[in-house]
């Protein structure tokens, strides 16, 4: 292990640069049984009752192991990931909404974007009100549409939907984004709403107003539907749900959305709004957002304030948007990163900026860990790789990394959100959850605190490492499949989808690659570059590509983002195809 070097003086709290040796990388073991159906209720309320199972499930995932890590006495333990960047000039004062620009009037994918929105009511051909009124029409007769809703407030939907028409009429628009249509997980709280993260619990705000990101759509216009569905807790990455019901993949049924963004992910994918709110705390935007064919953006930790809402996973979780399209979710994610100047974190950082206005001489840089790369199945290497030549022939240049301890590290994350999610319910409450939940409540409840404090100490030596990399390479964005598997297929067909199903080895491995992002407090996207053959039913499933930036480097994320979108939709070779279940809702206001 190297000696550290300088950490950059313009940056709150970034890490020591540390180089960390190579420990080589290879796929974990399986060591976890399918469970469904009944034994899976038994299990469940055992694991609950009876502290002994609970254990033996705890040391069976292998978290035991980070104890016998020696290089790890060598690193304190670090609790939050944030890393701000200190702005190279005076702060400027946020953009004005009406000066963000929406650049797509049609979305790439076939998609109605923000800008066709925008445009449809500026010149009369669409009302604000009159979509609004169609999609709670045909959410409430479409069946997986409903699904995909906790909760509609149609009163004060069609209202706020009024308003922006009036400001339509007054040609007095707010913004780029009034009177566009939009959805937030039920993970943010929204006035007039009850916020229950997907559960029969309820976790609402005592203020009882709106989350500082969701208030800054809203203020600028936007008309929001409705609450999402999401994965119970957001304690697994399919969206099964067998206590909201599970919405299913547009693209094909027989496949999971993806979690715990699911709902999110279900309507934009199906076309019911061009954006949605997510949360991320391993991978919850960006897994959806690749099994759904979308645009995932998980911020850096800290910079989106969901004030006052309280996050069930503190040091790993963070708010984002996700889209059909680049132009949308920059949009979204420029408004909803206005910092708060209530909130001690966000307001630390500046205001988010167009990439355009950012230098362009920093060298174009894609990290590749190849063990881990490779680690993917080939039905996702093919069009990540081909996706990877085109960056090379934009310029880009390839340079490979070693990233140390990456079982290890999945194990610390996995060991801290769970044990940071368990705390927040009460063991009172674990008979109300799925049988699925049941068991991760309990075995999250089972952790030490010792053994918690070792995986906080390789937090921080990842960071470390990290840190090392991006001055080594400055600019540089780490990339990687979003997930080694092209989607997740519902195996165990309608009878997991009514009780539920724990498939821990599944799991594990479909965040082999977006948990380190939440670990390390680092941006990252996942961008759709191509389809592969389905498992079973009709319609391919989609393909993502992720890189992960330095702290604070969301615009060299979403620079990249563009240029992988008007590749992968490059007109007469698009890589991708809009989902099967698309519907059309200008259709249905025109009926």
């Amino acid at each position: 292990m190297s000696q550290p070097l300088r950490s950059p003086p313009d940056f709150y709290a970034y890490p020591e640069c540390r180089q960390v040796s190579d420990t080589g990388y290879s796929t974990p073991p399986a060591n976890n049984p399918v469970v469904r159906g009944l034994p899976l209720a038994i299990i469940g309320s055992i694991a609950k009752s009876l502290n002994l199972v609970s254990g033996v499930l705890w040391n069976n995932a292998g978290f035991s192991t980070l104890r016998n890590i020696k290089p790890l006495d060598d690193f304190k333990p670090r609790y939050d990931p944030t890393v701000i960047p200190f702005p190279k000039t005076a702060p400027e004062n946020p953009p004005a909404a009406d000066s963000i620009p929406a650049e797509e009037i049609q979305s790439p994918a076939g998609h109605y974007s923000a800008a066709y929105y925008v445009s449809a009511y500026k010149s009369g051909k669409l009302t604000p009100t009159k979509v609004a009124q169609a999609l709670l029409d045909n959410i409430e007769s479409g069946a997986q549409h409903k699904v995909a809703f906790l909760q509609i407030l149609k009163d004060e939907v069609l209202a706020a939907a009024e308003r922006s028409t009036t400001r339509y009429k007054n040609s007095e628009p707010l913004s780029p984004l009034d009177g566009v249509p939009v959805a937030v997980k039920d993970e943010v709280d929204l006035a007039g709403y009850a916020r229950c993260n997907g559960s029969p619990l309820q976790f609402s705000s005592a203020a009882k107003s709106t989350s500082w990101c969701v208030q800054q759509w809203a203020s600028a216009g936007a008309v929001i539907i409705g609450k999402l569905n999401m994965h119970e807790l957001g304690l697994d990455t399919t969206n099964n749900n067998p206590v909201k019901g599970t919405p299913l993949n547009p693209h094909n049924t027989n496949y999971y959305t993806g979690g715990s963004s699911g709902g999110s992910a279900y309507a934009i994918s199906a076309g019911l709004v061009p954006i949605a709110l997510g949360a991320d705390g391993g991978g919850s935007i960006r897994i959806p957002s690749a099994y759904c064919g979308l645009y995932g953006l998980k911020p850096s930790h800290g910079r989106i304030s969901g004030s006052p809402t309280v996050g069930l996973a503190p040091s790993t979780g963070v708010f984002g948007p996700m889209a059909s399209s680049m132009a949308d979710l920059e949009l979204a994610y420029r408004v909803m990163a206005t910092p708060d100047p209530s909130d001690p974190t966000s307001s630390l950082f500046a205001p988010s900026t167009s990439s355009s206005q950012f230098p362009t001489a920093t060298p174009k840089v894609l990290g590749i860990y190849k063990p881990w790369f490779d680690a993917a199945d080939a039905s996702v290497l093919s069009p990540s790789r081909a996706a990877l030549g085109h960056f090379e022939s934009l310029g880009y240049s390839i340079v490979d990394i070693t990233l140390p301890y990456l079982p290890e590290g999945q194990l610390a994350h996995a060991m801290t959100i769970l044990a940071e999610i368990s705390s927040a319910v009460p063991p009172s409450s674990f008979s109300t959850v799925s049988p699925a939940n049941k068991i991760l409540l309990s075995v999250g409840r089972q952790t030490p605190a010792t053994d918690l404090l070792q995986a906080q100490k390789m937090r921080n030596l990842l960071m470390q490492h990290l840190a090392f990399l991006f001055q080594k390479h400055p600019g540089m964005l780490i990339v990687s499949p979003t997930t080694p598997n092209a989607g997740w297929h519902i195996s165990g067909g309608k009878g997991d989808l009514k009780h539920g199903v724990s498939d821990a080895n599944m799991s594990v491995r479909s965040m082999t690659y977006v948990w380190l992002a939440n670990f390390v407090g680092c941006p990252a996207i996942s961008i759709p570059v191509g389809m592969a053959e389905a498992k079973e039913g009709d319609g391919k499933v989609p393909v993502g590509l992720m890189a992960m930036g330095a702290w604070g480097n969301e615009e060299r994320l979403i620079e990249w983002g563009k240029q992988g979108e008007e590749w992968a939709w490059r007109k007469g070779e698009e890589k991708l195809k809009r989902a099967k279940g698309w519907v059309d809702v200008v259709g249905w206001v025109k009926r």
